[in-house]
């Protein structure tokens, strides 16, 4: 994986112009019954959530938000990408970046189903979230339930969809590079342990 965060930048340009106008132009809360919801894994790319709703996503975008107390692992096998996929864990000392959503409630139901909630793959967990110098409580975001034991790679795929999504969605540069780094490396791990098994 050779791409980088500021490479994701440059291709993400024109997305967050589309992003900023989509602001304006609407407010989801004034028109039906919505709810908040926190991505910190793929579907921080609003792109990537349109294929599972079937419109744009970009303009239930609330912005960069914040959710102490948890940390990110790759404690799940995802079926349909073939890879580890993203969990939050409790912990008291760290802090995850994601992407804060105010989606309609006519959307709940395939949000669920992309998370794998009817199969027991992930569970809803109501969380406290700060963006934009506000505190959301009642948020919505996805645990795994059987957490794997040991972190999984993502595939190719599932790498860029996150990284695409941090930094679309404005996350800070050094988060961008940690998560960057993060995946990077569990990837270069699996390659070592493919390699040793084909020895």
């Amino acid at each position: 994986m050779s791409t980088s965060p500021s490479q994701f930048h440059d291709r993400s340009v024109e997305s967050v112009k589309t992003l900023q106008t989509s602001r304006l132009m609407h407010h989801p809360q004034l028109t039906e019954p919505a709810f908040y919801y926190f991505a910190y894994g793929s579907c921080m790319c609003p792109v990537d959530l349109k294929r599972t709703f079937g419109e744009c996503a970009h303009p239930y975008v609330v912005g960069h938000a914040t959710l102490k107390g948890y940390r990110l692992g790759f404690y799940w096998r995802s079926r349909r990408r073939n890879c580890g996929a993203l969990d939050v864990v409790r912990d008291p000392n760290s802090v995850v970046e994601g992407v804060l959503y105010c989606l309609p409630w006519r959307l709940s139901d395939r949000l669920d189903d992309r998370e794998d909630v009817p199969r027991g793959g992930y569970c809803h967990e109501t969380v406290q979230v700060h963006c934009q110098n506000r505190t959301y409580a009642n948020v919505r975001t996805y645990v795994v339930v059987n957490k794997l034991e040991q972190e999984l790679a993502p595939n190719d795929w599932y790498f860029t969809v996150v990284m695409r999504g941090a930094v679309t969605c404005g996350l800070p540069e050094q988060y961008c590079w940690k998560l960057f780094h993060h995946m990077h490396q569990l990837q270069q791990q699996h390659s070592r342990q493919h390699c040793l098994r084909s020895a």
